[in-house]
Parts: C-alpha cells; structure tokens; sequence
C-alpha cells in the first residue's frame, strides 16, 4: 500500500507565513509522499513564493507539486520553480518523477494543463487565431502530460495537474465556467497511461470525488473542497 497525501489552492502569501505549516503535524503518520496540485501562491510574486518554500520544505516525506494560474500571474513562475527546486522540492510541468516507496515505486506525472471543455461542450481549434492558440496551448499541456508517463518506470502511476481532467470533480461550480476549468484531453491522456490516481486543484467549490471515462479515480483536492489541511489517498 502507498498513501499519497494531496492538496491544491492554498494560495499563500506574507500573512500565511508560518501558519500553512502547523497544519501538517501528521504527515509522517502513514504517508509516503505530499502533492500540491498548483496554485500555490495568491498572485504569484517571488515573495510569495518565498513563502511556499518555508512552508514546505524539509518535511517528512517528498513533496512534488505543479504550479497553478494564481502562479503564472506575475509572470515569475520560472523563478518561483527555482527556489521550490533549490529547496528539495520537485516540481513538474511536462516531467515525470519516481519516488521509492515501502509499498513499491510510485511513479507522478504532471503538468499544470489548461482550460478548454470537456466532451461535446468544448472549445475547438478553428476560427481567429486567438481561439486556435487557446486550444493548442490545451492540446500541448495533455501531450506533455502524456510523454511524462512514458518517461516512468514505477509500480503505480498517479497523474498531478491544477485543471481537471473530468467535469465530475466540477459539481458545485457554475456551469457555464466548466470549459475555463479543464480539459478532456487530460482524461484521456491519463486513461491512455492506465494511471491509478489523478489528482488536481483549481475548482474551489466543486467536488472531491470523480472519475474519468477510462475508470481512473479522480479528486479534486483544492483546500477550500477538503476543508482538511490535505487528503490521503491509499493505492493498492
């Protein structure tokens, strides 16, 4: 058995500094690793991400993360990676990483995805070029995602993004916004790697249970869904 603990949204900034962390007292209690499924920063500064860094560095157990939109917002991503990276932390956007488990090598795939719809209520890449390019940048992210599967060789995989693969886990928020918050082609890239888990963020008042068309669990675990300081996920 590996338990993966997750959690997404947490949007950190200098009045959070210090206070994320005493609310992970227990994960050395059974966990084998702890995702952060983007969004890790309120407007995504380097100060910020500063603090994401103190938050969790150093902890028990390997912390790997994506980044989320409120990351991008600075335009300081690459940089927010940097120090995460500097710290023992790993962060992924199109990248695999295998973590050696006492149950066995949990393999992670992840990349931060985009928006774009879901199933017969999606964008498509036709019309002006601002429409093309919205879709091709979702088209790229779940091809990325894919590649980072091939890369793994591990017991059990687990796909790690801050859009939704499912409009599942999107129940509770508005409708008409589903297409901003995922993408389809996630869940078939997820599928397609025959993964055991897809975790993701980014929905604050969706759900935490879904699943994708192929049978994967999916869970949204964005901080404000949980209500928990994380979630702990068994995989057999």
């Amino acid at each position: 058995m590996i338990t993966v603990a997750a959690v997404g949204d947490v949007h950190l900034d200098e009045e959070m500094r210090g206070r994320y962390r005493q609310r992970l007292g227990g994960l050395a209690d059974g966990v084998d690793v702890l995702l952060l499924a983007g969004d890790l920063t309120k407007h995504g500064t380097v100060g910020e991400g500063r603090v994401v860094v103190e938050e969790f560095r150093d902890l028990p157990v390997p912390v790997v993360a994506v980044l989320g939109n409120h990351d991008y917002q600075s335009d300081a991503q690459d940089k927010i990676t940097e120090l995460m990276r500097a710290a023992g932390i790993t962060v992924l956007e199109g990248e695999g990483t295998v973590v050696d488990c006492p149950g066995g090598r949990l393999g992670i795939a992840g990349v931060k995805g985009f928006a774009m719809g879901f199933a017969g209520k999606c964008a498509s890449e036709f019309g002006e070029p601002e429409m093309k390019s919205f879709v091709r940048h979702a088209r790229v992210a779940a091809e990325k995602l894919r590649e980072a599967f091939t890369t793994l060789e591990a017991d059990t995989t687990v796909a790690l993004t801050h859009y939704s693969p499912v409009k599942d886990t999107l129940a509770g928020e508005p409708p008409e916004i589903f297409p901003f918050l995922g993408s389809y082609l996630l869940a078939e890239a997820i599928d397609t790697a025959g993964a055991t888990l897809a975790v993701h963020g980014h929905a604050h008042r969706g759900t935490e249970y879904g699943m994708t068309p192929g049978g994967v669990r999916v869970r949204n675990v964005a901080l404000p869904v949980l209500g928990r300081p994380y979630a702990a996920y068994g995989i057999d």
